[in-house]
């Protein structure tokens, strides 16, 4: 297949160029978050990589383009105006929805229980949702105003890449947090039984005694 076969699908279908974009954006986000942690290739962990790239690929970028046909068929003109509204509704509609998806459906891609999705959506997208709506009007606003709506999905594609970074730490904080946790409650736990038996010795040793200062 020769590439001008290759950009006419593109162009006829960009909800492709999308998906094949996010194909790439995502996990490369995921590898840089990864980096910047200290991992390398012998540490990655490439099963979360492709998390990214099946969740980017085969989700975000589907809805994200029926968000840009939807919005472009309410305000079809390309003026500044047009490009801040789009960009202001979509901070209290696709925002929320693309955020809470995203720490929901990659919990269960993780094979996470539906509870412990719902949990992970409740601790991380309020934090994630702030970033987020000091970024994306920015970003939109150029996206609306300026960019063709074939080329949309693509250039947001290019911007999220840094916003797909966060999106990783974010996700890696959240399971670092929990083990930390879980590891700090086991230490605990085993630093209490030691106590609580040698507790136990002393009320025993005391009781032993007794009986010898009665007969006294």
């Amino acid at each position: 297949m020769s590439l001008s076969v290759v950009r006419n699908v593109f162009k006829k279908y960009p909800i492709a160029k999308g998906m094949a974009t996010y194909t790439i954006i995502w996990p490369t986000g995921c590898f840089i978050q990864q980096t910047m942690d200290g991992k390398n290739w012998r540490t990655y962990d490439y099963k979360q990589c492709m998390n990214f790239a099946i969740f980017g690929t085969f989700f975000v970028a589907p809805t994200l383009y029926g968000w840009i046909k939807l919005s472009s068929h309410m305000w079809p003109t390309m003026t500044l105006k047009a490009g801040l509204t789009k960009a202001v509704v979509e901070q209290f509609t696709y925002g929320p929805f693309a955020g809470t998806s995203f720490f929901f459906g990659m919990s269960l891609l993780e094979q996470k229980t539906v509870d412990e999705a719902i949990g992970e959506v409740k601790k991380k997208f309020p934090d994630t949702y702030k970033v987020g709506i000091c970024v994306w009007p920015v970003v939109q606003t150029i996206n609306f105003t300026l960019i063709a709506e074939h080329n949309r999905v693509p250039f947001v594609s290019i911007c999220s890449l840094l916003w797909t970074t966060f999106l990783a730490y974010m996700k890696q904080r959240s399971a670092t947090s929990v083990s930390v946790a879980a590891a700090t409650s086991t230490t605990s736990a085993a630093a209490l039984q030691p106590s609580s038996m040698s507790s136990i010795q002393q009320q025993e040793a005391i009781s032993q005694k007794q009986p010898a200062m009665v007969a006294l």
